[in-house]
């Protein structure tokens, strides 16, 4: 708690208050200590403020500079999991500052960074025994929520990419590594853009799907023309997937969906090799992917 908020709480102010008064800190001290370089702006001749001004995270957040400045004066304004998902990842918070940022804000982070009850111990050691299978944990909004060293090695760096990033969907539409490793990209991403609107329409209104689909119309017009479509298709339990790792080169899988569960929430998503070449390149992956 900063000094501030412990002078409130001494003299009695309400908790609403003084959580305010914490978040307005908090993001002041993430502001002040990125440099315009840091996020690709130029910085200037004339600059008196530490760290990034208020217009620019405003600007890097798309958000109102009134409306930033707002709360950082602790005014009683309402703030969205939308809204403090473009904050974060415009201050670059790590986990445990995104976790605290929506905690002062009392809001839940629908992001996949706020963890998965599914995802036990004994399911990530699985993972690892299964390799050089390439096995990842999804939910239905198709984040990534565990994955095996295989699997993080065959589309991109996996572990590179940060955990709020970490969906199949906003992989295959922004991320050109993820969209390098797709063999017949024209004809995959047309099918998973209709089956993320037939699954979604169980999940209207929640706030992790909200986000998904907001960060996806704004950073790709491919998915914003797509969408436009209305197309529908429902899951398939069983397929063969094509890829071009940049590794090891071509490689064709069985993709297979185990649930996790009677709900479908989560699902143990499996892919094994569909022919002994691959099932060769499969091991040299797994020993690279080792060695990283």
């Amino acid at each position: 708690m900063t000094q501030e908020a412990q002078q409130r709480y001494a003299a009695g102010d309400r908790p609403g208050e003084i959580r305010r008064h914490e978040l307005a800190g908090f993001l002041r001290s993430r502001r002040e200590r990125l440099t315009p370089e840091e996020v690709g702006l130029p910085r200037g001749r004339r600059r008196r403020t530490p760290g990034l001004r208020r217009e620019e995270v405003a600007h890097l957040s798309a958000v109102g500079v009134t409306w930033y400045t707002w709360l950082e004066q602790a005014r009683d304004i309402q703030v969205s999991a939308q809204v403090l998902d473009a904050l974060a990842r415009a201050l670059r918070l790590d986990a445990g500052e995104r976790a605290h940022l929506f905690g002062l804000a009392g809001a839940v982070d629908p992001s996949p960074a706020a963890g998965c009850a599914t995802v036990t111990p004994e399911l990530r050691l699985l993972l690892d025994q299964l390799a050089p299978f390439p096995v990842c944990v999804q939910n239905s909004r198709y984040d990534i929520l565990a994955f095996n060293r295989t699997y993080g090695a065959l589309f991109c760096d996996l572990e590179a990419v940060p955990v709020e990033d970490r969906n199949v969907m906003l992989l295959a539409f922004t991320n050109e590594r993820w969209r390098a490793s797709i063999v017949y990209l024209d004809e995959v991403l047309p099918m998973m853009t209709a089956k993320f609107r037939a699954t979604m329409a169980g999940h209207l209104g929640e706030p992790g799907w909200k986000l998904l689909l907001q960060r996806l119309t704004e950073e790709s017009a491919e998915f914003r023309e797509l969408w436009e479509r209305y197309d529908v298709q429902q899951t398939s339990t069983s397929k063969v997937k094509h890829f071009r790792n940049a590794h090891v080169g071509p490689v064709s899988f069985v993709h297979t969906d185990l649930w996790l569960g009677g709900d479908r929430a989560a699902r143990l998503v499996t892919y094994t090799p569909a022919d002994d070449t691959t099932r060769e390149r499969l091991l040299e992956l797994e020993r690279l992917a080792a060695a990283r």
